[in-house]
């Protein structure tokens, strides 16, 4: 349980870090000035961070109810199928349904597409490499 609960900590702050660096870093402020006008001119710092918390609790305990079912022998396979799945459900759906909706710009969604890879394949590292379910 302790290690869950240090995993799940260090998750997500994480993805708070890999999330600030990905949004907030120049090229993403080009690709992403279309949302601009509906953007929030200041974000409460520590709302985000909550939130990726909360991921970082949830993903750890959806990965060990997963575990078993995970393509791979390895805790380190498992890791990364955990972060193709995390990937596809998080950022390919979420990148499709903007592409449906609104005119964003090819560039923008692959470096969605890539830095939503990027990331849910750290995390599914972290997972892999830490967590392991105690039957």
């Amino acid at each position: 349980m302790t290690t869950y609960i240090v995993v799940s900590i260090v998750s997500g702050i994480l993805f708070a870090i890999l999330d600030g660096s990905i949004n907030a870093n120049p090229l993403a402020r080009r690709l992403y000035d279309l949302f601009k006008p509906i953007a929030r001119t200041s974000i409460n710092p520590l709302a985000p961070v909550v939130i990726d918390l909360v991921y970082g609790f949830l993903m750890s305990w959806i990965f060990l109810l997963l575990y078993q079912g995970l393509p791979g022998e390895t805790g380190l396979v498992k890791g990364i199928s955990f972060g193709f799945f995390a990937w596809f459900f998080r950022v390919v759906m979420s990148t499709a349904s903007q592409w449906v909706l609104f005119n964003v710009p090819v560039r923008a969604m692959l470096y969605s597409l890539a830095t939503g890879l990027g990331e849910m394949l750290i995390l599914g590292l972290l997972y892999g490499l830490t967590l392991e379910p105690t039957i």
